[in-house]
């Protein structure tokens, strides 16, 4: 089963982190270069304070203890954050429900506003 998914990795050809069961240590931000039986060779960069090292490294299939990957990441920093009018026109989604006094059921929405009721209303009303 890793196998097959240490595979799919390799044809999706996303950045992974692998931690290495017998070496006790995780390989972050590396591709999956190749499958060959119970080899699977990694390509990754480690960065210190002087230089970026580039590494190719050959693991055995059994000595991968887990694989995970980034789904998504969110700048930390303000940015405008685009909205559906910077979209292509093609690729807007148009209101359904235009009239924003409307509601889903076609009646009028209560957006919170007070309603004022005749002084004789009010009388039946809080009794």
């Amino acid at each position: 089963m890793l196998h097959r998914k240490i595979y799919q990795l390799h044809s999706e050809g996303r950045e992974v982190n692998l931690f290495l069961r017998d070496q006790q240590r995780w390989i972050y931000g590396a591709r999956v270069i190749d499958v060959e039986g119970d080899l699977v060779t990694l390509r990754y960069e480690e960065t210190d304070e002087e230089e970026t090292c580039s590494y190719e490294e050959m693991v055995r299939l059994e000595s991968i203890g887990a694989v995970s990957k980034k789904l998504a990441s969110v700048p930390r920093i303000a940015f405008d954050i685009p909205v559906s009018d910077d979209c292509p026109e093609a690729e807007q989604l148009h209101n359904r429900y235009p009239d924003p006094n409307l509601d889903v059921y076609g009646g009028i929405a209560d957006h919170g506003a007070a309603m004022t009721l005749p002084r004789e209303s009010r009388w039946q009303v809080h009794r």
